[in-house]
């Protein structure tokens, strides 16, 4: 058992209104966190924050969750999201850089906007919130920082160059904060998902079906988990644990590593 207290952290969770990001920042209040998740649509954010929010207190936890606006896209956004999160809460302590996008078309016809986009929120956002966030962490004497990137960060696939080019830039990343971080008492790792189901992939299901002509389980085994050994989805109840593991002191010298959740994906 390792030992986790939460309670007078405060972390900040990118596109953390849906899936992945929803489920870290439910499970960081769960423990106790003070959990601010931002989007481009302050409405989002702030329902999710409260549904959130609700559902945590239900269960007898104190945490809490808001919910504000920014474009992390943006340096100026990032440095005046930090600013607030620091007037709310005093300082942030923990951040889950999840906020991403995909695109998929051939190289020779990928939009240049759509390139541009990819790049910007999957990995120059972890940059921008990282590199204003480390300051807080210094002054705190603490920090963790998780990247979520994808197993598309270790390995790659036809017509998704913008989304892979990003997935391992932000593996890069990581090593590279983890090693100015050595001595700080600041980790900063990664983590990398294969198919996990999300309201996104369960959206696709019926589509595919039809176009397929094939049953529900036979378009999740055979068509969007070919290459996931498993035969099955991560959830992102297992990420968001993931994700608590990490801010555990059974990870304090664990920094700058990946960790895959991809049901044997890149063990192939």
């Amino acid at each position: 058992m390792f030992d986790l207290d939460l309670n007078g952290k405060v972390a900040l969770v990118t596109g953390g209104s849906d899936g992945l990001g929803r489920a870290a920042a439910q499970r960081l209040a769960l423990e106790g966190a003070s959990v601010v998740i931002c989007g481009r649509r302050a409405d989002h954010a702030q329902q999710a924050a409260q549904d959130i929010t609700a559902a945590v207190q239900a269960s007898g936890s104190r945490g809490g969750v808001v919910g504000l606006r920014a474009d992390v896209t943006q340096s100026d956004d990032c440095e005046a999201l930090i600013a607030e999160i620091g007037h709310l809460h005093g300082g942030i302590d923990i951040l889950i850089n999840n906020a991403g996008i995909q695109h998929v078309a051939p190289i020779d016809t990928f939009p240049v906007e759509k390139w541009d986009e990819i790049i910007a929120i999957n990995l120059s956002a972890a940059f921008h919130t990282s590199a204003v966030a480390l300051g807080a962490m210094r002054k705190a004497g603490w920090g963790r920082i998780i990247n979520i990137s994808s197993a598309h960060g270790l390995t790659a696939s036809p017509y998704k160059s913008a989304y892979i080019a990003a997935k391992h830039g932000v593996i890069g990343l990581t090593k590279t904060t983890a090693l100015e971080t050595a001595e700080e008492n600041i980790t900063a790792n990664a983590i990398c998902p294969g198919y996990v189901l999300t309201p996104l992939v369960e959206a696709q299901i019926p589509d595919t079906m039809r176009k397929y002509d094939m049953s529900r389980e036979e378009v999740i085994k055979k068509v969007m988990l070919e290459r996931q050994p498993s035969r099955q989805f991560a959830s992102v109840e297992q990420l968001g644990g993931t994700c608590i593991f990490f801010c555990s002191d059974a990870a304090d010298q664990i920094t700058g590593t990946t960790l895959s959740v991809d049901g044997g994906w890149t063990a192939l």
